[in-house]
């Protein structure tokens, strides 16, 4: 597995990448926000460990242009201590997971391994809940005739909703499901994936799949909304 990281604290860097590799990755460092961002266009990577604070292009940035341009490689962004603000932005541009900082380097390793399971390996069984329709296997997704582009996360959200569609599903039932660790985060961070989902599969196409039920948690309706 090859693993961009992008920290412009050379300490940190040096001490997260000897332990990468040590852990069997192979790791490509960047120092600054535009070397790291040419790298992860020019390059293939299976995952981009992104800090927030960066010389030159800031780590929103080059998480929104990666998107934007349909690079949906998964992305963990490092974020400031109880940084609530930070963590809701970097998932809104488009990371898939986020880690305060300090950090312990198990917990890293932990995510970076929880972010690649989700890549490789899960159910290749299309699901579909009416013209809402996902594919595992190539870990896409369509409403309609139109694909939806989605976050590694988004999908994993997405995907374990249809799974269970017509169930409520809890916040905590999501969040075990989904991130397959022990979170340690505000459970609320669920509402923003569902957030980003709506705008995603319902919005822009006048459905409304993915039902708050009040005190409960959500729902996606078995026709699709």
């Amino acid at each position: 597995m090859k693993l961009l990281l992008v920290e412009d604290d050379k300490k940190i860097a040096t001490a997260v990448k000897r332990g990468l590799e040590a852990e069997g990755f192979t790791v490509e460092v960047a120092f600054d926000g535009d070397h790291g961002y040419w790298l992860a266009t020019e390059g293939a990577y299976d995952l981009i460990v992104l800090d927030i604070m960066l010389p030159g292009r800031n780590g929103y940035r080059i998480c929104g242009d990666l998107r934007n341009a349909g690079n949906w490689t998964p992305i963990l962004m490092l974020t400031a201590k109880d940084g609530d603000l930070d963590e809701a932005e970097a998932l809104d541009t488009g990371a898939d997971d986020y880690l305060t900082k300090p950090f312990s380097f198990a917990v890293l390793v932990s995510r970076v391994r929880a972010l690649l399971r989700r890549t490789t390996g899960r159910n290749p069984v299309p699901v579909a809940a009416g013209d809402l329709r996902i594919d595992p296997g190539q870990r896409r997704a369509w409403r309609g005739e139109d694909e939806v582009s989605l976050t590694s996360r988004q999908f994993d959200v997405l995907e374990f909703l249809m799974r269970r569609a017509g169930q409520v599903m809890s916040k905590l039932e999501i969040l075990n499901g989904v991130w397959e660790y022990d979170f340690e985060g505000d459970p609320n961070i669920v509402e923003v994936y569902i957030r980003r989902l709506r705008t995603r599969i319902d919005e822009p196409f006048g459905r409304n799949a993915i039902e708050t039920v009040r005190g409960a948690g959500y729902r996606l309706a078995a026709d699709g909304g």
